[in-house]
């Protein structure tokens, strides 16, 4: 998998979980996601669980950093941006209401259209292949069609090409 989508991933995964239990200190909630994703790694390397127990993780791996370095702006940007991009959402969803959707995709679609509006280095094509392949991994198949949907919809509302970086 490319370092580009596993940050997507994390970027989603964070999201989720800050969608369903807003922390009240972001760097805080930050900080124990990253850990804990290291600490999964780790386990999933050694074969084995540390759950209670007190281990010593090594350093960051350069790959890890570099996931880190892409999914953290993209965390930032769609919290500092939800309001409008729930707009966005909100206004493609004909006959479904907003907190109907289910967490994961709303979740998805938030970062796919962070990227499309705020990201002009990344292609807004790019953006909704990532965000459905996402979907797919994470939801069910229908979500994959449904993020889609909405997404190119948002897509063609943009004032820059689809499939050229600026």
């Amino acid at each position: 998998m490319g370092k580009r989508r596993e940050a997507r991933e994390r970027a989603v995964q964070f999201l989720f979980q800050h969608d369903l239990n807003p922390p009240e200190n972001l760097e805080l909630e930050l900080a124990q996601f990253w850990n804990s994703q290291r600490t999964a790694a780790f386990e999933e390397e050694k074969g084995a669980s540390t759950w209670g127990e007190k281990v010593e993780l090594p350093p960051p791996t350069i790959d890890e950093a570099e996931t880190r370095l892409f999914a953290e702006p993209l965390i930032r940007g769609v919290l500092e941006h939800r309001n409008l991009i729930d707009e966005h959402i909100k206004k493609h969803c004909k006959n479904w209401d907003f907190h109907r959707i289910a967490a994961v995709d709303r979740n998805i679609m938030r970062l796919a259209i962070f990227e499309m509006l705020h990201r002009e280095d990344i292609p807004p094509v790019v953006s909704i292949n990532e965000a459905v392949d996402i979907a797919k991994k994470f939801s069910t198949q229908d979500s994959g069609k449904f993020v889609n949907g909405i997404l190119d919809k948002v897509k063609g509302e943009l004032m820059r090409p689809a499939r050229i970086v600026k």
